[in-house]
């Protein structure tokens, strides 16, 4: 229950934050960032929060869903400007891919020294 208490708290102080200083930023990726300042100051954290996350992640592409519908429902629109969606799209997921990467490498490092 902690894990997830924290991924929540975590998730409304994002939101919280992104309305209260008007950053561009999605209130889920703020609460993301909030998780990883919570996480480094508090180890003892890690253990809930992995215990709770380990059955959201395994099920996450289910949170994809409403996205795909939503890109099919705009397909006329789509038609016209597909480039830069599949460019966007292709971007985005080798970034996305090179950021874990590293992040995974500097973890695995720092478990290591510990």
């Amino acid at each position: 229950m902690l894990g997830f208490a924290v991924l929540v708290a975590c998730l409304f102080a994002g939101t919280a934050l992104v309305r209260w200083t008007g950053l561009p930023v999605p209130p889920s990726v703020m609460g993301m960032a909030i998780l990883i300042v919570a996480l480094a100051c508090f180890a003892r954290l890690e253990a809930p929060v992995g215990l709770a996350a380990t059955p959201l992640l395994k099920h996450m592409m289910l949170c994809f869903i409403p996205a795909v519908a939503g890109v099919m429902e705009q397909f006329a629109v789509l038609k016209t400007g597909w480039l830069p969606f599949v460019a966007a799209s292709v971007l985005g997921g080798a970034l996305t891919l090179v950021v874990t990467a590293l992040t995974f490498q500097a973890l695995m490092k720092r478990k290591e020294v510990a």
